[in-house]
């Protein structure tokens, strides 16, 4: 995994090839990276995502933003209905309630 300006990307290494190919999870758009090495791979997506920035801004349009923050999640109805109870017993929102759940698996990691 790679971070840059909040951007995400996954790579994978080909080893026939002896190269790297990757692209950028957390937007709708397409932007894809490659190198030779990790650190040709690096600047490669530095590049893709600054060009992606500045092909936005060129033409006036709005980049897709990294993780807004806000997921939707279709669940068996059963469930909602246990999550609504346990949030309610707790006092709390259902999507305070959910976030907190998860930001338990996160740590476990």
């Amino acid at each position: 995994m790679i971070e840059y300006r909040g951007y995400t990307g996954v790579f994978e290494y080909d080893e026939e090839y002896e190269f790297f190919s990757g692209h950028v999870v957390d937007t709708r758009d397409g932007i894809n990276f490659e190198g030779a090495s990790v650190d040709e791979l690096k600047e490669s997506m530095r590049r893709a995502v600054d060009d992606y920035l500045e092909f936005c801004e060129e033409t006036e349009r709005v980049p897709s933003k990294p993780f807004s923050g806000r997921i939707l999640v279709r669940i068996d109805p059963e469930l909602h209905r246990r999550l609504a109870a346990s949030a309610g017993r707790r006092r709390m929102s259902m999507n305070a309630y959910i976030s907190e759940q998860l930001q338990g698996i996160g740590r476990s990691r």
